[in-house]
């Protein structure tokens, strides 16, 4: 297998040959597969670890869980880096299956990751370990805080990220990369989320729906990935949070992937204060008479989320990764409606 190309830190600085052998976890999902998928394009020798197939043509699968010592343990002999992207994510569930994947899981990543001699690890999170439901303008990457994230996800993967970085202090090279709202062709967590709920009329906007959201588009959170690999070693103890650099009001990007998944705009709305209670009582509902297929169709987190601002400065982080993103908001609408025009479905 020939190794990625060399690239340098800065144009007037020292050559580094990034990593070759690349273990990417959670790669069953669309983040996880697309960029295990690119880094095979790359020439990068993948392993992907995930519970089910990866579907990654070129890249060796090892299946397993990361409740699983001797299988975590198995996945990373003989890598050099690894993208730990696997996360048990959802607005519901039991907290203790959180804790289980997303920081025992993360432990047991860590400590196979020393024993195993990898020296770097690419850390995936979200803006959320540091949101606490207030509105974020123009926000840095600030530091997890699972006492203030809302919910069981955003708690859990707070306290995965202090573990993160607790290792990274401790000898590993640890880079936090937090990916906010990735959508997209193939995207179950929003994106089909919000046609199949426009498509069947269940889609309210809270409030006016003009307050500030930044996103990030499929394609641009993996060529970001791929820089963070390559740039690892010298951005070694970074967060930080990914998006397209496009704050657009969230009606205003609701309506316009509803419209491009073949959806009516949706036309309902609901007052913010109203939704958070409804979504805070559905909730409890939902935790009695669970366990369910699909998630709830609103909590007070996602109230929250879909009538504040949370948008990030993103300069540091394009500085940091000598990155920019590529695919614009408009133009990845007119890719979404190509998509599902040319094949009938949003995945």
């Amino acid at each position: 297998m020939t190794a990625a190309p060399a690239t340098s830190a800065h144009q007037d600085g020292p050559e580094i040959l990034p990593p070759s052998r690349i273990l990417v976890t959670g790669a069953s999902g669309l983040l996880g597969r697309s960029v295990a998928r690119r880094l095979v394009e790359l020439g990068y020798e993948v392993t992907t670890f995930q519970r089910s197939a990866s579907g990654v043509t070129g890249a060796r699968d090892v299946r397993g869980s990361l409740t699983d010592e001797g299988a975590v343990a198995n996945a990373v002999q003989g890598q050099d880096a690894i993208i730990h992207m696997a996360a048990k994510v959802s607005v519901s569930g039991r907290r203790e299956d959180f804790v289980q994947v997303n920081i025992l899981g993360t432990e047991r990543l860590f400590d196979a990751a020393w024993a195993a001699g990898v020296e770097s690890v690419l850390y995936v999170s979200s803006p959320s370990v540091a949101h606490s439901g207030a509105s974020l303008v123009g926000a840095a990457a600030g530091p997890a805080d699972p006492a203030h994230a809302e919910g069981n996800y955003a708690q859990t993967k707070a306290e995965a990220e202090l573990i993160a970085e607790a290792r990274g202090s401790a000898g590993v090279n640890v880079v936090i990369m937090r990916p906010h709202l990735v959508w997209g062709p193939g995207d179950r967590q929003l994106t089909k989320r919000i046609i199949d709920r426009a498509r069947s009329g269940r889609l309210p906007l809270l409030g006016t729906g003009a307050p500030l959201v930044d996103t990030l588009y499929i394609d641009n959170a993996v060529e970001a990935f791929v820089a963070g690999l390559r740039r690892l070693p010298l951005i070694a103890g970074e967060r930080l949070v990914l998006t397209n650099g496009e704050p657009r009001p969230i009606g205003e990007l609701i309506m316009g992937i509803a419209e491009a998944g073949g959806a009516k705009q949706p036309r309902l709305r609901v007052p913010p204060a109203v939704a958070k209670a409804a979504g805070l009582a559905i909730e409890k509902a939902w935790a009695w008479t669970g366990p369910h297929a699909d998630e709830p169709p609103m909590t007070k987190f996602l109230a929250e989320q879909l009538s504040t601002a949370h948008w990030f400065d993103q300069r540091r982080t394009r500085e940091l990764l000598e990155w920019t993103p590529a695919v614009s908001i408009d133009e990845g609408l007119l890719r979404l409606a190509r998509h599902v025009r040319r094949t009938g479905r949003v995945l």
